[in-house]
C-alpha cells in the first residue's frame, strides 16, 4: 500500500457493515492512544466514533461509522412493480435500478456529510463477496459526495487487536469482480424469483382452497432459485419413503460365552427374504451347532480428526450435537463474532494458512477449567500429540475455518446455545490440531454347519483427539481370545425385522421436534407440478451452475453480462414452457386441494393499460376479458380490440388510451366503419351507438347492479378496488397472443350413444366425435361422484354419469343435483377450459353454446361457463341479480 506523501494529519472516514463491529473496530484503534469520543449520525442507530490513529507513519484523524447491511435495494422499474402492472415473462428483460430504500436514507446523509470533508475511505466491511458488494454500496454513496476520495479496503477475519491493527496497515484495494458478481446473482434471484412467484400464485391461489396456509387469500408462492432447491430436497426424501415397501427377513445370529465374556456373531449372508430357506439353514446349524474358528485377524485402525470448521460443518454438527436450527446457529455465530470470541462465521474454507500461528491460539485456551489441561498438552513437545490439520480441500479465498479468537471461561450474558458453540468452536479447533485416535481391530470367522459368521471387537489404545472432542465416540466390544481351529458350541437365535424457514414461513413444508422435515401437501404439489413438465427447478443443479457462473465473475472468467444475458435468456425459455404447460401445475394441486368458487385472479399475456380507474382513482383499467364489478360491456359485434399508444385529449382523469376496435360487418349497419379507433372514456358518441345498436340484453348499462354497487354515466359500475376492463363477444372470441382472433361459432353437445357402433352406451362428444372418459370427483362437496370429460383437452364437454343415465346429460355449467349447479360443477369446468388452453394459442375453444359467454382468462386460456346461482350463461354469480337471496 502506498499512502502517498503530503502534510496535516488525514481524516480518514471508515465504514463498517454493523454498527457492532463499528464500535469494536474503534474500540481497538482508539486503545493506544486513548480519547475515543462518540457522537450520533443523521441515523441515531449509526454512530460516529473519532479518535487518532497513525497509518504507516502518518498521522489520521479516523471517523468510524456503519452501514446495517445492504445499503441498496434492486428492484424493477415502477411501472413494473406492481403485479398485474405486466405479463411475468417481461420481468426477464424489464429495467431494473439499485437505490437507496426510505428507511436507509438517513445513514445515506450521514456517509455523505462525512465524506466530504475527509480524503480516505477505508472500507470495513465483511470480506466475502456480498461484504464487496456491499463496499461498492458505499463507494457509490461516498464518491458520489467527494469524487477526490482515496479508496482503500480492510481485510479482517476476526476482531481482535492483531487482526484489527493487522488489517489497517496493510490496506489494499477493493475488488470489483466479486461486486459484480453479486450484482449478477442479485438480479438473476430478482427475475427468476419475482415471474415465477408472479405466475404461479396468481395462477393457483385462488383457482383452489389452500388449507394449509390458513388465510389463503393474501398467500404468496414464492419460488427462489434457492428456496425450491431446498423444497426438492424434502419432497424428493419424503417420496423415497413413501415409495419404500417393507418386506420381512430372516437372519440368523449366534453368541459364544467364555471366561472372558460374550461375543456376538453376525451371519455373513446378512438377511434371506425367503422364509423356508432361513428356517433349513437354521435348522442344519441347530443340529450341528459346533462352530470351528477359521480365521483371526488383528489390525490397527486410526480415527482421524475432523477437517477445520467452515460454515455448512458448523450447522451440521450443532443440529446433531444440539439440536440446534441452522438459522438460530447463525444468529449465535454472528454474535460470537461480534463480541470478538471467534473468526468470521461465513466461510466455505476448511484448512488453514501456513502463516497461520495456531500455537498461539491454542495457548489462549490453556486457563479454561474444562478444556485447558489438553490444550497444554497439546502444546508440550514430549507429550507427541501435536499434529498440523488436515486439508479439507475448499478454500473461498477470502476468510480462514471458523476458530476461537480470543479465551472466555462463559459470559454472564450468554445463553446456553452461546456457550454451546463456543465449546464446539473451540475443541473442534483443538481437535483438528491433535493426532488420531489409536486402537487395535479383531475380526473372528466361524463356521457352523457350513454356514460363515463373524464378529469384531476393538479396544482404543490411545484416545489422543477423543480426549478433548467429546461428541465423538469410538466404542467396540471386547472380544474372548480366539484361536485357528479352536471349536465350542454355540448358542443360536432367529429374529425378524421390519422396518428449511423460508419453506416453514411458507407453508411448504413443517418441522417436527426431532427436527425431521415433511413436506406440506402445497410444497408436494409444486414440486409435483414442476416435475410432471419435465422440469427439474426444484434440484439443485441450476443454482450449483449458477453458483459456478458466479465464481467465474469473480475471477474474471467471465463477464456479468454474459453470465447476466445466458441464464436469463435460459430462464425465460424455461419459464415460457412452463406456463404453456401450466395444466400440469393444475392436476398436481388438484391432487391436494379442492377446487375454489372464487374467480380466478391471473395476469394475462399480455395486459394492456387503458386508463386509471374513474371509481378509485388509483388502479389501472386493463383490456381484459374476465368478470370484475367495474367493467365496461362492449358491443356483441365486436370481432377484436387492441389498446393503442394514443391518449384521448377529452376524457379524464388520465391518461385514457384509445383501442383500435374491429367489427363484424354483417353486424354492424352499412354507414359505420369495420375498423374504428375509440375511447371508453364517455366522449366517443360512435361507440355508444353501436353499443346501443346491439342491444347488449343483460349486460347493458342498465343491468341490475351486484351488491353494493352503484353505476356512473359512463356505464362503468363501480364496485371493489380491482377495476378491471372486459370485453365480451358472441360467438365466442379468444384473443391469441396478439395474432387475429379465432372465432368458434358453434357449440357442444352431448348424447348417451345407443346405437349398434356402441353397444356399450359409452357416452361420446359429438363435438369432437371422440368417446369420453370417466373420471371420479374429488372434492369435498362430491367426493366420489363420476363424470365424463371429452377426451380432448380443448373442448369443454362434462357431465355427471348420473346425469347421463337419467337421459339428461348436462353440458358446462348445467344444472346440477336440486336445480342449482355445484361448485365442483363449476371448478370442473372451468379446470377443463384452462386444460383446453394449454395446448397451444389459438386452438379453438368451444362455449357453452352458440350465444354462450367467453372469456380468456389471465394466462390467455378461454374461460367458459355461467352463473351457478341461477344458470344464465351471460354472466357469472358476482354479478348475478340474485345473490345473496
Amino acid at each position: 500500500m502506498h499512502h502517498g506523501g503530503g502534510g496535516g494529519a488525514i481524516r480518514v472516514l471508515n465504514v463498517a457493515e454493523k454498527p457492532s463491529v463499528a464500535k469494536s473496530v474503534a474500540e481497538i484503534l482508539s486503545r493506544p492512544s486513548g480519547g475515543m469520543r462518540s457522537r450520533e449520525g443523521r441515523s441515531r442507530y449509526n454512530r460516529v466514533f473519532e479518535f487518532d490513529y497513525s497509518i504507516g507513519g502518518r498521522a489520521c484523524h479516523m471517523l468510524v461509522t456503519s452501514v446495517t447491511g445492504h445499503l441498496m435495494e434492486l428492484e424493477f422499474d415502477d411501472r413494473f412493480r406492481r403485479w398485474h402492472s405486466c405479463d411475468p415473462a417481461d420481468l426477464f428483460h424489464a429495467p431494473v435500478r439499485k437505490s437507496v430504500p426510505q428507511d436507509k436514507q438517513d445513514i445515506k446523509r450521514t456517509l455523505e456529510e462525512e465524506a466530504r470533508k475527509c480524503q480516505w475511505l477505508v472500507l470495513w466491511l465483511d470480506c466475502d463477496r456480498e461484504g464487496e458488494n456491499i463496499a461498492y454500496e458505499v463507494i457509490d454513496i461516498c464518491a458520489g459526495a467527494n469524487s477526490r476520495l482515496n479508496i482503500w479496503r480492510a481485510r479482517f477475519s476476526a476482531l481482535i487487536d492483531r487482526e484489527i491493527h493487522e488489517a489497517v496497515q496493510h490496506l489494499d484495494r477493493p475488488n470489483k469482480l466479486f461486486a459484480d458478481a453479486v450484482d449478477a446473482r442479485q438480479e438473476i434471484d430478482l427475475r427468476i424469483g419475482a415471474s415465477f412467484t408472479r405466475f404461479q400464485t396468481m395462477l393457483l391461489k385462488d383457482a383452489f382452497v389452500l388449507d394449509d396456509t390458513g388465510d389463503d387469500r393474501n398467500i404468496i408462492l414464492s419460488y427462489g432459485p434457492c428456496q425450491f432447491p431446498t423444497l426438492g430436497f424434502i419432497v424428493e426424501r419424503f417420496w423415497e419413503i413413501q415409495a419404500h415397501e417393507p418386506e420381512e427377513f430372516w437372519t440368523i445370529n449366534c453368541s459364544h460365552t467364555s471366561d472372558e465374556g460374550t461375543a456376538s456373531f453376525g451371519w455373513i449372508r446378512g438377511h434371506l427374504f425367503d422364509y423356508s430357506s432361513a428356517v433349513v439353514i437354521y435348522e442344519m446349524c441347530v443340529e450341528e451347532p459346533m462352530a470351528t474358528v477359521q480365521n483371526v485377524r488383528n489390525q490397527e485402525k486410526l480415527k482421524y480428526p475432523p477437517y477445520p470448521l467452515s460454515t455448512i460443518e458448523l450447522q451440521k454438527r450443532a443440529s446433531r450435537y444440539f439440536r440446534m436450527s441452522s438459522e438460530h446457529t447463525m444468529k449465535v455465530a454472528e454474535e460470537l463474532y461480534q463480541a470478538g470470541f471467534i473468526s468470521y462465521p461465513r466461510t466455505e474454507t476448511d484448512n488453514f494458512s501456513p502463516n497461520t500461528d495456531l500455537h498461539s491460539i491454542v495457548h489462549e485456551q490453556v486457563a479454561h477449567p474444562n478444556w485447558g489441561t489438553y490444550a497444554q498438552r497439546l502444546l508440550d513437545p514430549e507429550a507427541r500429540l501435536w499434529r498440523n490439520p488436515s486439508n479439507g480441500g475448499h478454500d473461498d479465498k477470502a476468510h480462514p475455518p471458523i476458530h476461537p479468537t480470543k479465551f472466555s471461561a462463559g459470559e454472564t450474558n450468554w445463553t446456553d446455545n452461546h456457550k454451546k458453540l463456543y465449546e464446539l468452536v473451540v475443541r473442534h479447533f483443538l481437535a483438528c490440531c491433535s493426532q488420531p485416535a489409536v486402537g487395535a481391530e479383531t475380526t473372528v470367522e466361524i463356521d457352523i454347519a457350513g454356514e460363515q459368521f463373524n464378529a469384531s471387537g476393538r479396544v482404543v489404545l490411545a484416545k489422543n483427539y477423543l480426549d478433548v472432542y467429546r461428541f465423538d465416540s469410538w466404542g467396540g466390544t471386547l472380544l474372548p481370545t480366539y484361536i485357528i481351529g479352536q471349536q465350542a458350541g454355540i448358542g443360536t437365535d432367529a429374529t425378524m425385522h421390519d422396518h428449511i424457514k423460508k419453506l416453514l414461513d411458507r407453508c411448504y413444508a413443517t418441522k417436527d421436534a426431532n427436527t425431521r422435515f415433511s413436506p406440506t401437501n402445497l410444497g408436494e404439489a409444486l414440486v409435483m407440478g414442476y416435475d410432471e413438465m419435465g422440469y427439474e427447478l426444484w434440484k439443485p443443479y441450476l443454482r450449483s451452475m449458477m453458483e459456478a457462473d458466479m465464481k467465474s465473475v469473480s475471477i474474471g472468467t467471465k463477464s456479468k453480462s454474459e453470465v447476466l444475458e445466458n441464464c436469463l435468456q435460459q430462464m425465460k425459455a424455461c419459464f415460457l414452457d412452463a406456463r404453456a404447460n401450466k395444466v400440469k401445475l393444475f392436476d398436481a394441486m388438484g391432487t391436494f386441494f379442492a377446487r375454489s368458487s372464487r374467480p380466478v385472479n391471473e395476469t394475462q399475456n399480455s395486459i394492456e393499460t387503458v386508463r386509471p380507474c374513474a371509481a378509485c382513482n388509483e388502479s389501472e383499467m386493463f383490456l381484459k376479458q374476465r368478470p370484475c364489478r367495474n367493467v365496461v360491456w362492449l358491443p356483441r359485434s365486436l370481432s377484436g380490440a387492441a389498446v393503442t399508444d394514443q391518449v384521448c385529449p377529452t376524457c379524464a382523469p388520465g391518461p385514457v388510451y384509445k383501442i383500435q376496435f374491429k367489427f363484424r360487418r354483417r353486424d354492424i349497419p352499412p354507414n359505420f366503419d369495420v375498423d374504428h379507433l375509440g375511447c371508453i372514456g364517455g366522449c366517443d358518441d360512435i361507440l355508444k351507438e353501436l353499443m346501443e345498436l346491439s342491444r347488449f340484453g343483460s349486460h347493458s348499462q342498465t343491468a341490475t347492479p351486484a351488491r353494493n354497487q352503484s353505476q356512473t354515466a359512463s356505464g362503468v359500475r363501480q364496485g371493489s378496488s380491482r377495476q378491471d376492463l372486459h370485453t365480451s363477444f358472441h360467438p365466442a372470441v379468444q384473443f391469441t397472443n396478439g395474432q387475429t382472433p379465432v372465432v368458434n361459432p358453434q357449440g357442444f353437445r352431448s348424447t348417451h350413444t345407443q346405437s349398434s357402433g356402441n353397444a356399450s352406451g359409452q357416452v361420446q362428444c359429438t363435438s369432437c366425435r371422440e368417446p369420453c372418459v370417466l373420471r371420479t370427483a374429488n372434492t369435498e362437496a362430491n367426493r366420489g361422484r363420476k363424470f365424463y370429460k371429452c377426451q380432448n383437452l380443448a373442448c369443454g364437454f362434462f357431465a355427471w354419469e348420473d346425469d347421463v343415465e337419467n337421459s339428461a346429460p348436462r353440458g358446462r355449467g348445467g344444472r346440477g343435483r336440486g336445480g342449482r349447479s355445484s361448485s365442483r360443477q363449476s371448478s370442473a369446468s372451468a379446470s377443463a377450459g384452462r386444460r383446453g388452453g394449454t395446448q397451444g394459442r389459438g386452438r379453438r375453444g368451444r362455449g357453452r353454446n352458440a350465444d354462450g359467454m367467453m372469456f380468456v382468462a389471465a394466462t390467455g386460456e378461454p374461460v367458459y361457463g355461467s352463473c351457478f346461482i341461477c344458470g344464465d350463461p351471460t354472466h357469472f354469480a358476482n354479478v348475478c341479480p340474485n345473490l345473496g337471496r
